[in-house]
């Protein structure tokens, strides 16, 4: 059986050699799954890994369709032993019709950062902008790194594993102050778990005597 196909250009164990060859030491991890690529390379690479699959024409990955971030607190119930926050990008080339996932994980968990992806595709300005506001993810050498979901004013990343149900401050008008102020937040939290096991005639038609 031939192998699976991405395009006319090319197949997916040609598309990997490529990468192999090109990145070699470089390389943390290339995994092929479900015709689909991901390259994983270390947090000092990002940058220059990215810019190289996009000016190096046997890849031309001229752009960049999403980018975001990773939480891996608690990921496979605990059995993950990697640094907690990826970066992730995904990368089309339009003249070889491929795509590929291209992946780093920040070194600190405490304060994670990579270089921002700007100078080589734009469009990386606010997803990398998404990133910061959701899980905190600092991105070296981007011009303006600031909210862009949540309010100035909010506190913490919302997509962050740890981070409460019910958030940790709510917002208000103050009629006396005439303003919206910030406070904790009031609401109690409670777990709402689906009903998974259901009593034994939940939902069933009605019988003879129904």
């Amino acid at each position: 059986m031939d192998a699976p196909t991405l395009n006319a250009g090319g197949n997916i164990d040609d598309l990997a050699e490529r990468l192999r060859v090109a990145f070699g030491e470089e390389i943390v991890s290339l995994v092929k799954d479900r015709a689909e690529i991901t390259l994983r390379v270390a947090p000092q690479h990002w940058q220059s890994s990215a810019l190289r699959l996009r000016d190096d024409p046997q890849f031309g990955f001229s752009q960049m369709l999403d980018l975001c971030g990773v939480d891996y607190l608690q990921y496979g119930e605990g059995a993950w032993q990697g640094p907690r926050f990826a970066v992730v990008a995904h990368l089309l080339s339009l003249t070889n019709n491929w795509r590929l996932r291209l992946r780093t994980f920040c070194d600190d968990d405490g304060i994670p950062l990579v270089h921002t992806l700007l100078p080589v595709w734009p469009s990386a300005g606010w997803y990398e902008r998404e990133a910061f506001d959701l899980f905190g993810i600092l991105f070296d050498g981007h011009p303006d790194l600031r909210r862009i979901l949540t309010d100035y004013g909010f506190v913490g990343h919302p997509f962050r594993r740890d981070f409460p149900i019910s958030g940790s401050v709510e917002m208000r008008y103050d009629p006396e102050l005439r303003r919206v102020i910030y406070q904790p937040v009031s609401i109690e939290p409670r777990e709402v778990t689906p009903r998974v096991i259901r009593e034994e005639n939940y939902a069933r038609g009605p019988g003879k005597n129904g």
